[in-house]
């Protein structure tokens, strides 16, 4: 059993305290925290007085906030055992207005793009051809592998199918790299806010991160960068250059140009996601990272295509290629034939797929800001050029209490703490625009009524109340 101790759950609730009662905002952090996968069911929680000690606070506060959760049952106590997270049995919430309507958007992604299944009814044709094979591939097939350098060759990347490996999607990807070049101990620079899944991939066998701020506005910490590659002498820099998840933001040319120099002086392997690359709605394209030095690149179909087909791959020099294919061995034994089949087909019309899905976020993020603007005037929202969502600034330190508010309405959304370490956040809120006009619709007047209600809640007020039916 995963024991979390009372300092690692401190640093995880970040700013807690609200106008209400303690205990209450105690245990509706907790409850975040578990919904948001923060704390992993059947985790044992530090006992009553040890997390007392570390905030600074009673026992007899703590130990109401572990009560609150027990009834509402996202905690299961037992001898012996002590506090143990858990998920109490009832139904998805639903709205107020009854329809019994739940919507996801915690995840930035898009349906399949119309492509998909003529590509894959072509794919199926093709895989008699390969039968004969053994059909492990932990390298990729060499057609697949030489057309995704070609696309690297047209972006401005001189590049070979040998610099190529294919992998099952960019978290994938990352993970591999991630095994390779980190020692144990060892140290990643990290922007902050990230993609959670990456900052999971980093720190498994407990390698330390390196925090740099982006800003939706302002972009990179120009000096954060070089004092972090200055000081933490980083082993490995994960960066999106390219439609930053969640802020949208795009790095300058010049800043690569000083963030691959940083690198190189200390030896930095950089790593640059370009998942959301391709999803430019406006503007001209930036040649890719490796066009300022021997950044190593990762892409996938899983934002532009579609999120079921788990394809990505990492373009970086032969020798590297090699030594990943070594290390996979120790993963997995290569990917479908089948899959790379689809990805090959759809790489044949991947610009006209491009330049749809353009037109499709042009429309989105239209929809979503005029929205929220009509409904939520005081909300600050980033006018992005790309990217599937916005990372908004609600102007109060309250993203958590409002994704609670929202999800006892139906509403499933990130809040801002999801993608940083340490509780921090709270201002700001990752919305995406790639759901279709009703959805979005739907979407911003549940978060309309969700924050009118941080405002009326009243003290004593239950969050753990079962929504309207």
């Amino acid at each position: 059993m995963m024991v979390l101790p009372a300092r690692r759950l401190a640093l995880e609730l970040g700013s807690w305290r609200t106008s209400g009662p303690a205990y209450g905002a105690l245990a509706d952090r907790i409850r975040l925290l578990t919904l948001d996968g923060r704390i992993p069911l059947g985790t044992r929680l530090p006992a009553e007085r040890e997390l007392a000690t570390q905030l600074g606070v009673s026992r007899t506060m703590v130990a109401a906030a572990y009560a609150r959760l027990r009834s509402a049952g996202y905690l299961e106590s037992t001898r012996g055992s002590g506090s143990v997270v858990a998920m109490p049995g009832r139904g998805m919430p639903i709205l107020d207005d009854g329809d019994g309507v739940v919507l996801d958007l915690s995840k930035a992604a898009l349906p399949a793009a119309p492509q998909v299944g003529e590509a894959a009814a072509n794919a199926v044709r093709e895989l008699p051809a390969y039968l004969n094979g053994n059909g492990y591939d932990p390298l990729g097939l060499p057609r697949l592998r030489q057309a995704l350098a070609d696309r690297y060759s047209a972006r401005g990347v001189p590049t070979t199918s040998g610099q190529i490996m294919v992998t099952l999607g960019a978290q994938h990807a990352i993970s591999l790299l991630a095994r390779l070049l980190l020692a144990p101990g060892g140290t990643a620079l990290v922007e902050a806010p990230s993609y959670p899944h990456a900052y999971e991939a980093l720190r498994s066998a407990g390698r330390r991160l390196l925090p740099v701020s982006v800003d939706a506005a302002q972009g990179w910490d120009d000096d954060g960068l070089e004092q972090a590659f200055r000081r933490g002498r980083p082993a490995l820099a994960y960066v999106m250059p390219d439609f930053h998840n969640p802020t949208g933001a795009v790095m300058p040319a010049g800043q690569r140009e000083r963030l691959m120099a940083a690198a190189g002086r200390q030896g930095t392997v950089v790593v640059a996601d370009e998942t959301m690359a391709e999803l430019r709605i406006d503007g001209e394209a930036r040649p890719p990272l490796a066009a300022f030095g021997p950044a190593v690149l990762i892409g996938s179909m899983g934002k532009t295509v579609w999120g079921g087909l788990r394809i990505g791959w990492i373009r970086a020099d032969e020798g590297l290629i090699h030594r990943l294919v070594q290390s996979r061995y120790a993963q997995d034994l290569g990917t479908p034939i089948l899959e790379q089949l689809i990805a090959l087909e759809l790489l044949g019309s991947y610009d006209e797929l491009l330049r749809f899905r353009a037109r499709q976020l042009a429309a989105g993020r239209g929809r979503l800001e005029d929205l929220l603007r009509e409904a939520l005037p005081e909300w600050e929202v980033p006018h992005v050029a790309g990217g599937l969502c916005t990372w908004v600034d609600l102007g109060a330190p309250v993203s958590s209490q409002l994704a609670l508010a929202a999800r006892d309405r139906g509403l499933l959304l990130g809040a801002g703490p999801r993608f940083g370490m340490d509780g921090v956040f709270e201002r700001f809120l990752r919305v995406p625009f790639s759901y279709p006009l009703e959805d979005t619709r739907l979407a911003v007047k549940i978060l309309a009524s969700a924050w009118r209600s941080l405002d009326q809640r009243a003290p004593g007020r239950s969050d753990f109340a079962p929504a309207l039916v």
